[in-house]
């Protein structure tokens, strides 16, 4: 049993590694902080909770966390975790962070953050956490960054079309729409439910900051440079992303190729389903297959016309694109079964 704690945790992260993390078999959470809602039950922010836990929120005392906690997860804003991390990795306490403050080479972030990195000699310190790229890595170390959720649906996804080596590595093109959660529990117009509601909006149509991780982690697969271009939208339902890519192809490439190329990347990985169905209503990757799961569906389809390979991934952002992928790097962290309390269905209908 190892000790953990959540560094805010009254979000909608936190919450997802709150309900995830009280019935882990291998973890006792010692300390979920809030500075709003301090003293208080963690069932009253997240009342799926009630009857799960009697744990309380309390101030974000570092000294206490690392005095209390072998791991800590850190939920809290870009820019606010690398402090955070800083003190406790040098009090001998094992950190996975969900922010992006350790996702990227220093160079990096003045482009895609708009600031220095305050602590880059950590940066080295840092694993990508994708375990699917990084596994080994992951197992040793002492500071692990969760990936962006829109990141970990496109690079899943599009890395069998980089590994054909038969696609344009200067033009990928992916399509993001994801549900409403994913701009966290803060509130504005955007939010308001008659704004909201029905809504197909693009958002951050350039420059994406999670462009950076893509090409970062496609980069070797293709054996050089690779220029992504990402559109996000906000669309109409609570939970998931779905991220749609487009790979101008080189030369000619059949589907028995890529069903192989697919099946030597991700046939022995946990949490990574092929979904290329010939009949029936969910022939290719859809977020209602895999919301309140841990799983990433990836799909493919050959548009002869066009000359282009279409890739298609699907997960929940709170899930895999967070909580859940922060514990399956945490199960690894330990050496036990890293499907360990996160190998939950998806739940149909929603």
């Amino acid at each position: 049993m190892r000790t953990v704690g959540i560094v805010g945790a009254s979000g909608y992260t936190g919450g997802e590694l709150l309900r995830l993390l009280v019935d882990h078999p291998e973890a006792e959470i010692k300390i979920a902080t809030s500075r709003e809602n301090a003293g208080e039950p963690v069932f009253r922010v997240h009342p799926q909770l009630r009857k799960k836990t009697d744990l309380k929120f309390v101030e974000p005392d570092l000294e206490k966390v690392a005095s209390e906690c072998e791991f800590v997860f850190l939920a809290l804003p870009h820019g606010s975790s690398a402090p955070a991390a800083k003190r406790l990795l040098e009090a001998g306490v094992r950190v996975i962070d969900l922010s992006a403050d350790f996702r990227l080479k220093k160079e990096d972030y003045p482009k895609w953050y708009g600031w220095e990195h305050p602590f880059p000699d950590l940066l080295d310190l840092a694993v990508y956490g994708l375990p699917e790229f990084h596994r080994e890595e992951i197992k040793g170390a002492k500071l692990v960054a969760n990936p962006g959720c829109i990141a970990t649906a496109s690079i899943l996804s599009v890395a069998p079309a980089i590994k054909t080596g038969a696609v344009e590595k200067n033009r990928v093109v992916v399509d993001a729409k994801i549900g409403s959660s994913g701009a966290g529990t803060s509130v504005s117009i955007a939010s308001h439910h008659p704004e909201h509601s029905g809504l197909v909006r693009a958002y951050k149509p350039s420059m994406h900051r999670h462009t950076a991780e893509i090409e970062q982690e496609l980069a070797p697969l293709a054996g050089g440079e690779v220029k992504v271009a990402l559109t996000p939208h906000a669309v109409d339902m609570v939970r998931g992303i779905m991220a749609t890519g487009h790979s101008f192809l080189t030369r000619q490439v059949t589907n028995q190729e890529l069903w192989k190329i697919y099946r030597e990347m991700y046939q022995n990985e946990p949490f990574v389903r092929i979904v290329k169905d010939l009949r029936g209503l969910h022939m290719l990757p859809d977020p209602k297959n895999v919301v309140g799961s841990n799983f990433c569906d990836v799909g493919f389809e050959i548009d002869p016309h066009t000359n282009r390979m279409i890739t298609f991934g699907a997960i929940d952002n709170l899930i895999k694109g967070a909580a859940g992928q922060a514990i399956q790097n945490f199960n690894i962290m330990i050496g036990i079964d890293e499907r360990t309390g996160i190998d939950q269905a998806g739940v149909r209908p929603i």
